[in-house]
């Protein structure tokens, strides 16, 4: 039993010094063509076609910040000249209601003067019309008392003369 045991114990040395962590035997050039095989598998089937979507995408987000870019410029651009235009017309309708309002104010105040001068002469005529028909009511007056005058008159001369 002892051969059996000291055979097995020196197998198992064996076996520990073949199956050690680094072999250097003919599978190892195997291992490394299959993993360089296996690198350029994947580098052909996913790797490529993933960087090429991830160029793409890079670029189209680059294009898209450029053209945003040159659209905000713009927008900006079309903003100030939109607010200049819009300051600038502010401005002329003021003066244009500046304006309004005065040629109003001076209509008003030559309608004004018209109708014064109209409330004036239709006075004035009134006036006149009236002093008129007080001269002509005091001149019929005046005959009226003549003749009631004359007529008590003759009454009177009448009634002595009976």
């Amino acid at each position: 039993m002892l051969t059996t045991f000291t055979l097995l114990n020196l197998e198992n040395r064996i076996h520990q010094t073949e199956g050690g962590l680094f072999d250097f035997n003919a599978t190892l050039p195997l291992m490394a063509l299959q993993f360089l095989l296996l690198m350029l598998i994947l580098n052909n089937i996913f790797y490529k076609p993933v960087t090429n979507i991830l160029d793409e995408r890079d670029q189209y987000i680059r294009n898209s910040l450029t053209a945003a870019s040159a659209a905000l410029l713009k927008a900006d651009k079309l903003t100030q000249t939109y607010e200049n235009q819009l300051a600038e017309s502010r401005k002329k309708a003021q003066e244009i209601i500046r304006v309004a309002q005065q040629e109003a104010q001076k209509i008003v105040s030559v309608s004004i003067k018209e109708a014064q001068q109209e409330a004036e002469e239709l006075v004035y005529e009134a006036s006149v019309q009236l002093n008129i028909q007080k001269d002509q009511a005091l001149k019929t007056l005046e005959s009226q008392v003549d003749i009631l005058s004359n007529q008590i008159q003759a009454k009177l001369l009448s009634e002595e003369l009976l």
